[in-house]
């Protein structure tokens, strides 16, 4: 490392621009082992940048495996009240096939692309006096990333932290946890442990959440802003706890990376059930590629992309994560996201190409 390094380092935040998702990549500044097949990765950005997100959005990393870039998204365990880095904290699941490659092939210095961060469930979308986090398995690391910047800057801030996990080895941060029970007047923390282990004694609470168990938990969450991350199961059972109970549901919010229920588009047709011959496909120039394809009636921008052999950057494919971001240089679309662009992208040309469907001629720099 040489000396203009070594002083880039020092530099104030003011002195910095914000990390660019569209220009800049993620270098491994840490590994941290945090459970049984979880682990936390840290990074800085390659341009010392720093890093601008609300608590609880998650970025998508590109991974260079042997078979091509892989993209996985990931919720951001860290904290933007600390600036300079970002962490990710990921379990191998049975299967996984991203996190087991992160594993087995990220050490400190390695360098990957990354697009974000992105989302909405942050409880900067939804100020309140009293908050409850409840969270099962790895589902608690956008809890933690929200009451991080909670310690750092609203401290006495009331809230009810509940974690469910499998054996008491599993809980993940569970002693950084309980350091700031002893540091956050207002936190107050709730384990539920399914069944014991011979690794670790336990003698708090056990078994499944359920609408005993929970006001044990938190006696007064019907109160509370909710906000809710797990598996699937584990948050419909939640949800439909809270239904059952009076809770209101307005005050409720989960985290999901699952695609919303989209009915199939179907190919053009006129009123006597014959294909419509009046629908054109639309050409769409890619500019940077140099490639002109035709969008045919119903597709999307990514799908006209892919067709003619341009590469777009794509992970969850309905307007989530902001992976397709690209420029639209003229023309027309209808895009209908998930929250995955910012309205000042938007005003600045930017569409999702997942979701974004030409309604003129179009050219795009990709």
């Amino acid at each position: 490392m040489n000396a203009t390094t070594d002083l880039n380092l020092y530099r104030h935040l003011d002195e910095m621009t914000p990390w660019n998702d569209r220009l800049q990549v993620l270098e491994v500044i840490g590994i941290v082992d945090e459970a049984p097949e979880v682990k936390t990765f840290v990074f800085r950005s390659d341009a010392q940048t720093w890093f601008r997100y609300k608590p609880g959005q998650f970025v998508t990393l590109e991974l260079p495996t042997a078979d091509g870039p892989l993209m996985r998204t990931y919720t951001l365990s860290s904290s933007p009240s600390r600036p300079f880095s970002i962490a990710v904290t990921v379990k191998a699941q049975a299967g996984s096939v991203g996190t087991r490659w992160m594993f087995d092939n990220l050490a400190i210095g390695t360098h990957v692309k990354a697009y974000g961060p992105a989302g909405d469930f942050s409880h900067h979308n939804h100020p309140a006096a009293k908050y409850l986090f409840i969270s099962a398995g790895s589902g608690i690391t956008p809890m933690m990333s929200m009451l991080r910047w909670l310690n750092d800057c609203a401290p006495w801030t009331d809230v009810s932290f509940v974690n469910c996990s499998r054996r008491p080895e599993e809980i993940i941060f569970r002693k950084e946890l309980e350091l700031l029970g002893s540091r956050m007047p207002g936190l107050s923390l709730g384990f539920l442990i399914e069944e014991r282990s011979s690794r670790e004694s336990w003698f708090g609470h056990m078994g499944r959440i359920d609408a005993v168990r929970l006001p044990l938990l938190s006696p007064d969450f019907r109160e509370r802003e909710m906000f809710c991350c797990g598996p699937e199961p584990f948050m419909r059972a939640v949800r439909d706890m809270l239904a059952a109970s009076g809770f209101d549901m307005a005050h409720y919010h989960q985290e999901s990376f699952s695609a919303p229920v989209v009915e199939e588009v179907p190919a053009p047709f006129s009123g006597d059930g014959e294909p419509d011959d009046q629908a054109e496909a639309l050409p769409v120039r890619f500019a940077v590629s140099g490639i002109e394809g035709q969008c045919q009636p119903g597709q999307t921008v990514l799908q006209t992309a892919r067709a003619s052999g341009v590469r777009i950057s794509a992970a969850c494919e309905f307007g989530l994560c902001g992976t397709c971001k690209v420029k639209k240089l003229s023309g027309e679309v209808e895009m209908s996201h998930n929250g995955g662009i910012l309205d000042d992208e938007i005003a600045d040309g930017f569409i999702l190409a997942c979701c974004s469907k030409p309604l003129t001629p179009l050219e795009i720099e990709a």
